[in-house]
């Protein structure tokens, strides 16, 4: 401990823990210490913890220092101040400092004013413990205060702290004990110099008299420098420039107080003799942050009761208890555990009792008991000894942690020192003349935005609504990118993304569609509609600006991390030039890259700095002289459209448009959103194939919080992925058995371990997660999905974690126990290690790593078949009944009692045909021995045929829901006998409900499931062959001439509802019609409308948002398209006749080629958006696509022929 009066010592702490010093072992031996933070004190104090057992007590020191100056002056909290006025004249620095050292037993006050021109000042304050740094504007006290920063805390404990105010330019650092924050200032202060500075209390300019206020200092300065000016100094010599009324000493009061550090804590007093009046007065200040402990309680001699004094959710409680029940009871004052010094007074005179908090700026309660309030023998302050055998003390109430001073019995204030000397009283485990209290929050280590709150051991930050989770919210509760989401088994829908994990970019809200092979990730800005630009008067340029829905650098994190990245850029015209040629200056740029953007002069499908557009590259421009369509300069509409792909110059920024005011031009516009696929981080893998193969970095700083994570697969049974050293700290990730992977590290307080053991081995050659974390308060270890292993960190040990050598991935500075296998997407504190690109230029370590589909396989559902990429995979759903990028999408449609879907099998005249191009849904042999057929159906229809079958020999196989909705399954195997009806006992299918039906044949052997009902099982009495099929039908069959009679009744009714997943063997007929209608053998008559009415999958609660798609485009980019109106009438025309040519042909076509492949002509009815910011007849644009996230899957298609 230490001090500079011989009171008030003060702990020395390394880092955040208790300063302990191993002495010597022996009588020759010298033990030689180097403190951390340098102390500057008169006194030490040395508390022994432990004793050599086998030799004698005895202590030589030695301490060693540096001359020190102290130049000290006192100030009385009222009129004492000091005045510095500079000298006028020009002033040649920009740079301003003013550092000085303080100490005061007052929780607020003034330290500095410094005044300059224009009225601007700064204030320097102590407020509550904590200094604050003020901006005002005007020279009056009253003026509007603007808080620039807080800093320090409990900065009342009567100990010197170094303080320091730097001025650069438009930037302030404020310095307290070594914590220094840096704040932005208005642009005036820029060039803005101290004319005035006033010490301890405010002066104003021109005035001669500080002004007296209750915030003035109380309290002793130190060595305070302005510009290296020793202005304490200056004032002793009586220097004109400084002036003032101060005290060249520091007159410190002696104020002892008592810390009660835990549960054996208590102080026991006597109790004061009996006065005339017989009555109680206590009091004591104390400071804690514990919401809850008892304070003092004492027996009523004369009641045989008992009197306690305690804090209850941060308020102060009286109760007198007799017998086990409660006399009186008496609350004050609220939110006292914040660490404050606050007042307690106790009376108890002439019938009435009186608890006191804080004096006139707490709370005051009354009682008029009915029996007199005496302390009996002994008063105990704290809490009770652990044995009492005299039972007079009993606590049923907390501890109290904190500190305690002032205490009066009586009015007459206790000599703690008497009791330390154990002159006076009793106590145990306190520590005497010193405030051991501790801000744990000041600094925060609280992440992210958490909130920080504390008690007297431990801090807690609370992360709700700050995207992270964790003891100090260091980790991210998001995943880094779309892809990530994909590779959990998410589908499209918006997602928060944090690009850096627990980096300090924020988390942003981003569109994932995952409709595609590709993952997109989409971000929208303020205007991504097609936007008409008209003359405006005064301006010959037409100049919009887009604002993103992410920040600036999520953008350039997002970019950056993507393996591509694109962006539309359309400009429609009429009479309105785009670029000029390459040798001329454009008329037109756009903005883009990071921050305000580097100016473009190329348009979208060209390259940069080309000034050209799509056309011009690909040599096919209206006009050949010119690199764009709309250079051509003519009066009809033209387009010039394409994407933006260069990623140094994404995203769009601003778009100045300058060819608009001519008599007869008119232009529009679009900027689409960015859309990004691919993620970087997450297939960068490395494989090591000996166990001596590593792969090294830079040394690793995660000092008070680290996280790492990774996933690995191996097929060996132990080795150590991640290793880095210190002189004595160090941090190994390692897999330690097949089946438990092992954390350890040290800070300084002794190896600590964490591990997770799995009840799978780990080395089965598939993807496992592995995510450590290690800060201040704890370690954790999670692996794959299971439970996280944490560990507690020391109390009041070291935390900091000092690194110095390499970085070690895959093995050991050793070179013993290396990993074999594949480690992917490392990341510590949320930067990812580029393993690819080390793994190049390191023998024994390949780039990348296959076989994803052991452990990503399970993501394909339905019979999708998962494929093989370099880096990742994706779902093949060829196969599949369903679509999607997992193939978990059902394909629905709507049926009307008019629609019909006839899917035709292979003819026998086809099948030597080469039909390589086709999918490979369509293919079905001549005879079948067996079907599985498997569908969904919603319908309100009964009788309804739902799927019919037929063949060349007038066999078929029929699916209906029969007038009692019920199944019925009719297969007729021999065209000379009856068809065999197989009723199901399941009620009420044409509810209106979702029902799933499965019917498998092997030969005779026939099942059929409804739903979760039971299996009913059923025998034919045919031969089981199922000859030379000819068609599927859903819906209405045209052709009912081939139908029995009551099947052709069933027909004509037709199906009214929703058809869902049909599959028949291998084929996928409803999907083939929907998705597949040009390379399909599919004949559709009727509306068909695709909808999601066969959908019962619960809402993903990883979304914010999920929006389904059919489709995100509309439209084609560069062509111009669609079209509103034809912009001429004689195009109408010519267009018109030419479309009746090509339907007379197509009609003779499918006339002649009766028996051959029959296409249908398919019509889709999209909603698209209108132009902004007005509508015009003459206008022929829309946006030519459609924003990602407002193309829902309730969106119907519509079919017709």
């Amino acid at each position: 401990m230490f001090s500079d009066t011989g009171h008030n010592w003060k702990q020395y702490r390394q880092e955040d823990s208790i300063g302990v010093f191993p002495g010597n072992s022996n009588a020759d031996s010298v033990v030689q210490y180097k403190l951390q933070q340098p102390v500057i004190a008169r006194f030490l104090r040395l508390i022994p913890l432990d004793w050599n057992p086998s030799g004698r007590i005895g202590l030589r020191l030695e301490t060693y220092g540096c001359p020190y100056t102290s130049d000290v002056a006192s100030f009385d909290g009222g009129s004492s101040g000091l005045l510095y006025r500079l000298s006028p004249g020009p002033r040649r620095t920009s740079r301003q400092i003013v550092s000085l050292k303080f100490k005061t037993l007052r929780n607020s006050g003034i330290l500095l004013h410094a005044e300059g021109q224009a009225g601007l000042s700064l204030t320097l304050e102590l407020e509550r413990g904590k200094l604050l740094l003020l901006l005002r504007q005007g020279r009056s006290l009253s003026s509007e205060v603007q808080r620039l920063v807080s800093l320090g805390s409990l900065l009342d404990d009567q100990h010197w702290h170094q303080v320091a105010v730097e001025q650069l330019s438009a930037h302030l650092n404020l310095t307290v004990d070594k914590n220094t924050q840096q704040v932005q200032i208005p642009a005036e202060f820029s060039h803005w110099h101290i004319e005035q500075l006033s010490v301890g209390a405010v002066q104003a300019l021109g005035s001669q008299k500080p002004v007296i206020s209750k915030t003035n200092f109380l309290g002793c300065l130190e060595n305070l420098f302005y510009n290296g000016l020793n202005l304490i100094d200056l004032a002793k010599q009586s220097d004109h420039q400084v002036t003032g009324n101060v005290t060249f000493s520091c007159a410190e009061p002696v104020s002892v107080a008592v810390t009660f550090t835990g549960p054996q804590s208590f102080l026991q007093l006597p109790g004061a003799t009996a006065s005339s009046s017989g009555g109680v007065s206590v009091g004591l200040q104390f400071r804690t942050w514990n919401k809850a402990g008892l304070l003092l309680t004492f027996d009523l001699p004369q009641q045989g009761g008992v009197v306690w004094l305690y804090l209850s959710e941060a308020r102060l409680r009286l109760q007198i208890h007799k017998a086990g029940r409660a006399l009186l009871e008496l609350s004050a004052g609220s939110g006292l555990n914040d660490g404050q010094w606050h007042s307690v007074e106790l009376n108890s005179r002439r019938g009435r009792l009186t608890i006191t908090v804080d004096k006139e700026e707490g709370g005051t309660a009354h009682a008029s008991p009915s029996f007199p309030a005496t302390t009996g023998s002994r008063l105990f302050f704290g809490g009770c000894p652990a044995e009492d055998d005299s039972q007079e003390c009993r606590n049923p109430f907390n501890v109290f942690q904190g500190c305690m001073r002032l205490l009066t019995l009586d009015n007459q204030p206790v000599d703690l020192i008497m009791v330390q000397q154990r002159l006076l009283g009793n106590y145990s485990q306190l520590q005497i003349d010193m405030c051991g209290i501790i801000d744990r929050c000041s600094p925060s280590h609280c992440e992210h935005g958490g909130s920080c709150s504390q008690s007297w051991t431990v801090f807690h930050c609370n992360c709700s609504d700050s995207g992270y989770s964790g003891a100090t919210c260091h980790s991210s509760v998001y995943q880094q990118s779309c892809e990530a989401y994909k590779h959990k088994g998410n589908t499209s829908g918006h997602y928060y993304i944090d690009v850096d994990g627990s980096g300090p970019i924020k988390p942003q809200l981003v569109y994932c569609n995952m409709t595609e092979e590709q993952t997109w990730m989409v971000i929208q800005h303020n205007n991504t509609d097609l936007t008409r630009v008209r003359p405006s008067p005064g301006g010959n340029q037409h100049s919009a600006h887009f604002d993103y829905s992410s920040e600036d650098e999520q953008l350039l994190a997002i970019i950056g991390q993507s393996d591509y990245c694109e962006q539309e850029l359309s400009y429609h015209c009429r009479k309105s030039r785009l670029l000029n040629t390459p040798e001329g200056s454009p008329f037109s740029w756009w903005l883009g890259g990071p921050g305000p953007g580097r100016l473009q002069t190329y348009w979208g499908g060209a390259l940069p700095d080309s000034q050209q557009c799509s056309c011009g590259l690909q040599g096919n421009c209206l006009d050949p002289q010119h690199y764009c369509n709309c250079d051509a300069d003519r009066m009809e509409w033209a387009n010039d459209s394409g994407l933006l792909t260069h990623k140094e110059s994404l995203p769009v920024r601003s778009v100045v448009l300058g060819d608009i005011q001519r008599p007869g031009s008119e232009a529009a516009y679009r900027v689409g959103p960015l859309r990004c696929h691919g993620d970087k981080n997450f297939w960068n893998a490395a494989f090591f194939d000996k166990e001596t193969s590593y792969l090294h970095f830079p040394t690793f700083h995660g000092e008070l919080s680290a996280d790492i994570s990774f996933l690995f697969k191996t097929t060996a049974s132990s080795g150590v992925f991640l290793e880095n050293l210190g002189i004595r700290d160090f941090i190994r990730i390692e897999l330690s058995s097949s089946t438990e992977v092992l954390f350890s590290f040290d800070v300084g307080n002794g190896p600590l371990e964490v591990r997770v053991a799995s009840s799978v081995p780990l080395n089965d050659d598939r993807w496992h997660r592995v995510r450590a974390e290690r800060n201040v308060k704890e370690a954790s270890l999670r692996l794959d999905e299971l439970p996280a292993v944490t560990q507690e960190a020391p109390a009041d040990g070291h935390f900091h974690l000092q690194l110095n050598s390499q970085l070690f991935i895959g093995g050991t500075a050793s070179r013993q126990k290396g990993f074999r296998g594949c480690i992917r997407s490392l990341q510590l504190n949320g930067v990812t290690l580029d393993l690819e690109q080390r793994a190049q230029i390191t023998p024994g370590v390949r780039p990348g790593c296959p076989g994803h589909c052991s452990s990503y396989g399970s993501l394909c559902h339905n019979q999708g078949r998962c494929v093989e990429r370099a880096s990742g995979f994706y779902c093949d759903c060829g196969l599949s009944a369903y679509t999607g990028a997992f193939c978990h999408r059902e394909v629905s449609a709507s049926f009307k009692s008019e629609t019909s879907v006839s899917y035709t099998f292979k003819e026998p005249y086809e099948l030597s045909r080469n039909s390589s191009a086709l999918p490979s849904s369509i293919y079905s042999d001549m005879t079948l021995r067996g079907e599985n057929i498997s569908l969904s159906f919603r319908t309100g229809q009964s009788p309804a045929l739902l799927l019919y079958v037929g063949s060349y020999y007038r066999e078929y196989l029929a699916l209906l829901i029969n007038k009692h909705d019920k199944l019925e399954v009719r297969y007729k195997l021999d065209s000379s006998r009856d068809a065999e009806v197989l009723r199901s006992r399941v009620r009420s299918l044409a509810n209106g409900q979702l029902h799933t039906v499965t019917i498998r044949r092997l030969a005779d052997t026939v099942s059929v499931q409804i739903d979760q009902n039971a299996r009913e099982d059923f025998n034919l009495t045919s031969d089981g062959e199922f000859n030379a099929i000819k068609s599927l039908v859903l819906g209405r069959v045209q052709d009912s001439d081939e139908l029995d009679p009551d099947l052709a009744r069933l027909s004509s009714l037709g199906f009214a509802g929703c058809l869902s997943v049909v599959q028949f063997n291998s084929i996928s007929p409803l999907k083939a019609a929907l998705l597949h209608p040009d390379s399909s053998p599919v004949l559709i008559t009727g509306p068909l409308v695709q909808s999601n009415c066969g959908s019962s999958a619960p809402a993903n609660p990883y979304a914010a948002e999920n929006t389904h798609h059919l489709s995100d485009q509309s439209g084609s980019v560069g062509s111009g398209q669609p079209l509103v109106n034809a912009i001429k009438t004689d195009s109408a025309l010519i267009g018109g006749v030419i479309a009746v040519v090509i339907f007379v042909i197509v009609s003779v076509l499918a006339i002649t080629a009766r028996f051959l492949y029959r296409r249908k002509e398919t019509y889709q009815n999209q909603e698209v958006k209108g132009v902004k910011p007005d509508e015009s007849p003459e206008f022929p644009f829309t946006s030519s696509q459609a924003d990602s996230h407002n193309v829902s899957g309730e969106n119907p298609k519509e079919y017709f022929i």
